[in-house]
């Protein structure tokens, strides 16, 4: 994530998380619609349990921004796609270029 020159939004989560697999089709659509703006991962929380320990990550699904390697912002629950683009529009310091 240091190296991208893309912001990253991490969506940490699990394939027994019901409010997990409703975020999954919405964080799709918003990785689709921003190719070439912001990079979307998922890391599966049971799978690398280190992983989001070492992120403090207490609840799922979480998302994790991160700009120029560093976290900008943090948010826990499934939200709808608007509003997870506003977040992260925001999140960004509001800039155009990350308008969804």
């Amino acid at each position: 994530m240091a190296s991208s020159p893309l912001p990253v939004l991490v969506d940490l989560w699990a394939p027994w998380c019901g409010p997990c697999r409703a975020a999954a089709p919405v964080l799709e659509a918003v990785g689709r619609a921003q190719a070439g703006r912001l990079v979307v991962l998922k890391l599966n929380t049971d799978e690398n349990p280190e992983a989001a320990s070492s992120l403090g990550v207490q609840g799922i699904p979480t998302f994790v921004l991160y700009a120029r390697g560093r976290e900008v912002a943090r948010r826990s629950g499934a939200m709808p796609r608007a509003e997870l683009e506003r977040w992260v529009t925001e999140a960004q310091g509001g800039s155009a270029s990350m308008r969804m």
